[in-house]
């Protein structure tokens, strides 16, 4: 150990690699400790990133093959050039890794390639593939921003070939003819959307008897028939028990949940996507005392710290939303505590967003949450075919949802289904933030015609009457 850093982070994805850069710019002297070559973590280099280059692309052969009729633009049917298509999204993840690593060289952050491993505090051992120490770090502060990885679906090996992980869904050397996604919550339907659109039978398979868990029962439902309507078939309430691919194929064994018969389908490719869970194995966590919640997160308190002093988490491997813009906030939240400042991050109000079309995107509470609860609620609806922008994009699918406190109008959930919902959500949760009234929003001047008005229109019909309803 020829020297000290005031910070070392394990781990360069969305949270790891914001936090070291923000840590940075204060003035800390920072190093990351990274497994993988290039930085970025999952979701740059197998996850937010190459899928989002893959559903642009997918949508645009959608769109040149389906779409365009209606707009006067006659085509001849497209023609895939898969090859190109996936060379693209290389490219970009190619120029995003890099542009972290520029960021890093720009901010003086020391990087080493290997896993992380705390020996004690204060002290990181960086491993090589073969598990031999090849450093150890000295540091005052130690992050931990490890991230997630896929859970494992009982019965069925992944083998990244013919049954695959998200990871192995970005990578397929051509279309398959069936598609059967396991699970259906957000991973599963975007990457189904994808291949879908360039050609697949799809096939979701859901142990429970509705898509998206989590999402508003009606945003639910309208997406549901959205996406059956685009081609995607649903078998709810069943379970896959088994998977045999021996075979040219794969042949998934399925019981209902309930009970019942089971039955077989068969597939060229099988998705496994049912979720992630926290990576903390091999981070020497045991050894050093880091407690763990009883779904297996590492502990810590309001200011990001574990159960040993020094000892900080942020991201998947804490409580919290699994997305990487909630770790982005958790680690400059997190180092910004550490350099004497007052970092927070309100975790009620972390947008999420599912990247298909229609996409969909909330912040705040659903109508079922606020039911529990037993909050007095009003909700304010406008759909898209009202509003004349999306009437000229040709994009009318969808509708936005406000609900608001029936006694303080004060907004407290916002839900859209819509061709740009991820978009349009930031606006809702900045609102939000500040406790903005659904009033607030709706006399807000909004821009026209755009796409927003029918947030204002759903505002103003959650506060009082819309205009253009």
């Amino acid at each position: 150990m020829s020297e000290t850093f005031d910070l070392v982070v394990i781990g360069a994805g969305p949270g790891g690699y914001v936090a070291a850069i923000r840590a940075a710019q204060l003035g800390l002297k920072v190093a990351m400790v990274e497994k993988r070559a290039t930085f970025g973590g999952t979701c740059l280099n197998v996850g937010c990133i190459p899928s989002k280059a893959l559903l642009q692309s997918s949508h645009l052969f959608e769109e040149a093959g389906h779409d365009l009729a209606q707009h006067g633009i006659l085509l001849d049917a497209p023609k895939l050039d898969f090859a190109q298509l996936m060379k693209r999204k290389g490219e970009v993840v190619d120029a995003t890794t890099k542009g972290v690593a520029f960021l890093f060289r720009k901010n003086r952050i020391v990087s080493f390639q290997g896993s992380g491993r705390i020996d004690k505090a204060g002290e990181v051992s960086v491993l090589g593939d073969d598990g031999a120490v090849k450093d150890t770090l000295a540091a005052r502060n130690i992050l931990i921003a490890s991230g997630s990885e896929v859970t494992p679906l009982p019965g069925v090996i992944v083998d990244e070939k013919k049954i695959v992980s998200s990871t192995g869904a970005l990578e397929l050397t051509e279309v398959p003819k069936h598609l059967v996604v396991v699970g259906a919550g957000i991973i599963g339907l975007e990457l189904g959307s994808v291949w879908r659109r360039l050609g697949s039978d799809v096939t979701v398979i859901e142990f429970l008897d509705r898509i998206t868990p989590g999402v508003d029962d009606e945003i639910t439902r309208h997406f549901q028939r959205a996406l059956a309507k685009q081609g995607l078939k649903f078998k709810l309430g069943a379970k896959v028990t088994g998977a045999d691919a021996s075979g040219p194929g794969v042949t998934l064994t399925v019981e209902p949940t309930r009970g019942g018969a089971p039955e077989t389908v068969q597939a060229d490719i099988v998705l496994v996507s049912i979720g992630r869970r926290p990576f903390v194995e091999g981070l020497g966590l045991d050894k050093v005392g880091v407690k763990l919640t009883e779904r297996g997160r590492i502990a810590v308190d309001g200011h990001f710290q574990t159960s040993v002093p020094g000892i900080y988490a942020i991201g998947d491997v804490i409580d919290g939303p699994m997305l990487a813009h909630k770790a982005s906030e958790d680690g400059i939240a997190c180092v910004e505590t550490i350099a004497g400042q007052k970092g927070h991050v309100n975790w009620d109000l972390v947008p999420s967003i599912i990247y298909t079309q229609p996409e969909v995107a909330w912040v705040g509470k659903t109508e079922e949450q606020l039911k529990a609860a037993g909050v007095a609620y009003k909700i304010g609806k406008y759909p898209f075919t009202a509003d004349p922008r999306s009437r000229a994009n040709g994009a009318t699918e969808g509708f936005v949802k406000v609900l608001a406190d029936k006694a303080t109008d004060k907004v407290l959930g916002v839900h859209i289904i819509g061709a740009e919902a991820g978009t349009m959500i930031a606006e809702a949760g900045i609102a939000m933030e500040f406790s903005a009234s659904a009033e607030d929003i709706g006399r807000v001047c909004h821009a026209h015609p755009t796409v927003n008005e029918a947030l204002k229109e759903a505002a103003l019909a959650a506060w009082e009457k819309p205009i253009h309803l």
